[in-house]
């Protein structure tokens, strides 16, 4: 179906992340941080990103926030996928150009309804 990239700095989330993307037959491919992000992007050339927010480095705010400024992947779709679940977070997220927002701890059904509503 669709490519998604998943970045996120706890291995057992991107695992979670993996199964349930797979499991709706997505082609995944993970990373532990946000470096050298854009390098990856263009290589991997994604339907779709999943972004952590709290992670060492950039953080996904910032992350989404540089794609969405840059012309070669501005396009892409972005959920960030997060524990920060305050209001004032999610506007946050739609202010850098977030398409989707889901919040920490997550049903797999939540996930993908993220991702359709993202990618349509």
């Amino acid at each position: 179906m669709s490519k998604i990239v998943v970045c996120d700095d706890s291995y057992s989330e991107l695992q979670i992340i993996e199964g349930y993307l797979k499991a709706a037959n997505h082609t995944v491919v993970t990373y532990p941080n946000t470096d050298k992000l854009e390098d990856k992007l263009a290589a991997e050339k994604p339907d779709l990103v999943i972004l952590d927010v709290v992670m060492p480095g950039r953080n996904g705010f910032q992350a989404c926030r540089d794609l969405k400024n840059d012309d070669r992947f501005k396009h892409i779709p972005v959920v960030l996928c997060t524990s920060k679940g305050q209001d004032s977070d999610k506007f946050w997220g739609e202010q850098q150009g977030a398409n989707g927002y889901v919040v920490k701890p997550f049903k797999a059904e939540d996930l993908l309804a993220a991702v359709k509503r993202a990618m349509h």
